[in-house]
């Protein structure tokens, strides 16, 4: 064997142990997130993220993911198989180092893979140590090898138990119910998303997931395929399918610069915001980085270059800003970096400086090419830049408007604003509240020392069909921002959002739990997504959650919050039983407002959050835009209580 070859031999030697993995069931969080469903979810996608890494490595072109009937979860792929022969470090077989030692892993070896995903690298030897119980079976070299481990104990040696011609590897775990108490209920939604998601990002891999919890109507289980030969073009199509689209197709190239492989797809629609999604190594960076100022650099200087040589901007009589160039946008950025380093809160925005100029230079070249090829497109989207900037123009001094009033103190409040007299923002929470009737209501009920109430009267605005500068003339949208103290906006970002003077770290939406509220509150939520997306990012948006019954019988009574608990509660208190259904907040007393809702002692409030923006983008565009059809198989779907006509 030439010394080459033993150089790039993905065997026990590529595997380093990194010591630690007792911290993991200590400290859960420091390694996935959280224990609650979002670290749940975490756990899948590092096993699979290991199953891409093969793939990546050109070694795996299928992915099996299995959500079993108990909630464990099975991921297959068909790569080289986990090395199990003896690690000589270690004294073991690599595959029990690889399972049980925090950190170790072929992507800790640069020749065995170049890049590879998992934000941090943490592998599946954590999800072994978080799983109550967890089968590998490896198939390599003619034999089938197996191992199990009980939170994250092995117990028994690995050991070859039959022959086969397949090659590849095969994990079965169950998360540790000690560990996650909140639920070990997984969400086919939240890992189909994913699973899509890798799919689009690896064009050429078949992911295939299946739910054998459930059956569809043919008596099947719930199954699909993830599969995109396109790649990033076909994941642009995917999310800017509820918006009409401005140019004839997707922008989009793929190469290497400066040996970071670069993908960029981009379109215009003739919507009003800017949807921009970048990725690293598969990693969903929604704080943004190099890679994004890399995009906007190339962008702009590319975009203004062309409008100046066209003559169509000589008119204007003030500068196009980068902004401008970026409505009605859709993009996305993949870049594969070999030793990426992240930052910001949440370790989501790539720091390698390098990456901006490979970016930068890939999005010139591929713009410049698409202008000069495709010049009725290249005009159109000029006009819309022009466009974008004269209402820039005309929202700056709606803006202006909502700084003059925020700046006020507290004279400048809106006149509907019951404040808290608490004055530290973080004891503080406000309530936006559906109607002046159901304000009043709360307004009586409250505990005024911490809790603020904003009546909004009627639907506010929906912003995914407004211009900015209406959006800034709104009245209740202005009340808001006024209300709670931030400012809006600067010359280089007219969306961005400054915090520092945030009057309440707890924002409360409360709604009537009818289709009238959960439409109400979809349209607080889409401003919020939209203009002031760091209130959800910093999880200071929650939903409030009133019940929709009161069963009484004789001195007994007891809320419910859906029909399974009332019909509960019924049984329990047997006999005839008497049931008030709750229309709205307004048919509460204030006592009745506070008890369920309001008190902190007993009241359950959902905090908003983004687990994929990419996602959250589309659905709020398909919700609140203007395409029918799909807004209705959405609520078809996932509606508890809406009642369709049309």
């Amino acid at each position: 064997m030439s010394e080459e070859t033993q150089k790039h031999q993905y065997s026990a030697d590529s595997i380093q142990a990194l010591e630690g993995m007792e911290h993991v069931r200590m400290r859960p969080s420091m390694y996935i997130g959280d224990i609650g469903t979002r670290g749940l979810h975490h756990l899948v996608y590092e096993v699979v993220d290991n199953s891409i890494d093969e793939a990546l490595a050109g070694h795996c072109d299928t992915i099996r993911v299995v959500i079993n009937e108990d909630n464990s979860i099975t991921v297959e792929d068909n790569g080289r198989g986990i090395p199990v022969d003896i690690h000589k470090k270690e004294g073991i077989s690599a595959l029990e180092v690889v399972m049980t030692k925090i950190g170790a892993g072929g992507k800790f070896d640069k020749d065995s893979y170049k890049v590879s995903g998992g934000l941090h690298g943490v592998g599946v030897s954590v999800v072994n140590a978080l799983s109550g119980h967890m089968k590998a079976t490896v198939y390599r070299d003619g034999k089938i090898w197996e191992q199990e481990y009980e939170r994250g104990k092995t117990l028994y040696p690995v050991k070859a138990v039959g022959e086969t011609d397949l090659r590849g590897t095969l994990i079965t775990f169950r998360p540790d119910e000690t560990i996650f108490q909140q639920t070990i209920e997984y969400s086919y939604d939240t890992l189909a998303s994913r699973m899509r998601e890798l799919s689009y990002l690896n064009k050429g891999i078949s992911i295939t997931l299946t739910d054998m919890r459930h059956k569809d109507e043919k008596g099947e289980f719930v199954h699909e395929k993830f599969y995109s030969d396109e790649g990033l073009k076909e994941f642009i199509r995917f999310l800017d399918g509820n918006r009409e689209p401005l140019i004839s197709d997707v922008i989009s190239m793929e190469g290497e610069k400066n040996d970071i492989p670069v993908e960029v797809a981009m379109v215009y629609n003739t919507s009003f915001n800017e949807n921009l999604h970048s990725y690293v190594n598969n990693i969903n960076t929604h704080e943004g980085g190099t890679h994004l100022s890399g995009f906007r650099r190339g962008l702009t200087t590319t975009l203004k270059k062309f409008a100046d040589a066209s003559g169509m901007l000589d008119k204007l009589k003030f500068e196009i800003s980068g902004d401008d160039f970026r409505e009605g946008l859709t993009a996305i950025v993949s870049v594969k970096v070999a030793e990426p380093q992240f930052e910001g809160q949440t370790k989501t925005k790539l720091g390698n400086r390098e990456v901006t100029s490979a970016v930068s230079q890939s999005v010139s070249e591929m713009l410049e090419n698409y202008l000069e090829e495709h010049p009725s497109d290249a005009k159109i989207i000029i006009e819309k830049v022009i466009m974008a900037a004269q209402a820039r123009h005309a929202a700056k001094k709606a803006r202006e408007m909502v700084q003059r009033k925020t700046v006020m103190s507290g004279g400048g409040l809106p006149g509907k604003l019951s404040d808290c007299s608490e004055q530290d923002p973080e004891k503080c929470e406000i309530f936006l509240v559906e109607g002046d009737s159901a304000g009043g209501t709360a307004k009586q009920g409250r505990d005024r020392n911490f809790q603020a109430i904003l009546p909004l009267r009627g639907k506010i605005l929906n912003v995914e069909k407004a211009m900015q500068h209406k959006v800034f003339e709104n009245e209740e949208i202005r009340n808001i921002f006024t209300a709670f103290g931030v400012t809006v906006g600067t010359e280089e970002d007219s969306k961005a959002l400054n915090l520092e003077k945030l009057r309440y770290h707890k924002i409360v939406i409360m709604c009537d739990a009818d289709v009238d509220g959960s439409h109400i509150a979809t349209l607080i939520l889409t401003f919020f997504f939209r203009y002031m997306k760091e209130l959800i990012e910093n999880g200071h948006v929650y939903i409030a959650t009133p019940p929709l019954y009161l069963v009484k019988k004789g001195n007994k009574k007891e809320y419910a919050w859906n029909d399974k608990e009332r019909d509960e509660l019924a049984e329990q208190f047997g006999g005839s039983v008497n049931v008030q259904r709750y229309k709205g907040l307004g048919e509460m007393n204030a006592e009745q407002l506070w008890d369920t809702t309001m008190n902190p002692e007993f009241r359950t409030l959902r905090q908003v959050t983004i687990d994929n923006g990419s996602e959250a983008d589309r659905i709020f565009s398909m919700l609140m835009g203007d395409e029918v059809p799909p807004r209705r198989e959405f609520i078809e779907k996932n509606a508890v209580y809406a009642n369709i006509d049309a």
